[in-house]
């Protein structure tokens, strides 16, 4: 799976997890970009990613994580 692949996964689960009819995705999107993103969407979101590509992160990568494009990264190193 290619990194333009994931983006697109990863964009359509944050749509779905954070209640968003659109999203203008880019590598730096973070929580303090899209208000609906709190500690409990977080999680789910981490979860959903998760699932949807067969890998786990530890609480200390996610906790690294800064942007939405570091964890398409991760994701794309690991599938």
């Amino acid at each position: 799976m290619n990194r333009e692949e994931v983006t697109g996964i990863v964009g359509e689960i944050m749509c779905d997890v954070f209640d968003l009819d659109e999203l203008d995705y880019s590598d730096s999107l973070s929580a303090e970009d899209i208000e609906e993103w709190d500690s409990l969407s977080h999680i789910s979101f981490v979860v959903a990613v998760e699932k949807r590509f067969g890998v786990r992160f530890t609480s200390a990568e996610i906790a690294d994580l800064q942007t939405v494009g570091e964890l398409v990264d991760k994701i794309v190193a690991r599938v």
